[in-house]
């Protein structure tokens, strides 16, 4: 379903872009999916919208087909710091998850609701993983989920496409980063 509407209080989720993440990802996709989740970022700020950058510093406990241990993972220093071109400022909101989903023991859901929020609109890598994660949570949650679907990448071209096609219309709407900026400075 096409984005529709911005509720009064709606608020931009960036999943994931954090400097070991984005660096392992130099396509051109993912490339494009930074810039325009910075646009994306630019205009809720100057639209006094909450922006909520995420980043992940481990992952769920127990072993796991491609992985092992939690407890043997360890993360190189600043592959968890969010890259430069999301220029964090004093008013975002920032997330640190241990999961793929950004709601998972992280208080996202609470600093939501305690600013009003009833509109996530998400963005980030890895739009299978933890985009699709969060807007699964995010729906089950009750908010009214928007996925900015040229705002995100993932490794594998066919996941994206996948959670894109077939998953992201069961849980919310879709956009692009323009038609989100659009709805953004028209409602506002």
């Amino acid at each position: 379903m096409a984005l529709t509407t911005l509720d009064p209080t709606a608020a931009l989720v960036v999943i994931d872009l954090q400097k070991g993440i984005v660096s392992a990802h130099t396509d051109s996709a993912a490339t494009a999916a930074v810039a325009r989740a910075t646009r994306l970022a630019d205009a809720f700020r100057q639209h006094d919208l909450p922006v909520v950058l995420v980043n992940v510093t481990g992952r769920a406990p127990g072993r796991t087909d491609n992985g092992g241990s939690a407890s043997t993972f360890a993360l190189p220093d600043g592959w968890a710091d969010l890259i430069d071109e999301l220029d964090v400022r004093p008013t975002d909101h920032l997330i640190t998850k241990r999961r793929r989903s950004a709601f998972h023991d992280t208080g996202l859901d609470t600093l939501l609701r305690d600013l009003g929020v009833t509109q996530v609109v998400l963005a980030g890598i890895s739009t299978s993983s933890g985009v699709e994660s969060t807007a699964r949570s995010a729906s089950d949650h009750g908010y009214h989920v928007v996925l900015a679907i040229d705002a995100m990448s993932d490794p594998a071209a066919d996941a994206h496409r996948h959670s894109v096609e077939r998953v992201f219309p069961k849980l919310g709407e879709t956009a692009t980063t323009a038609e989100v900026v659009t709805m953004v400075e028209e409602t506002r």
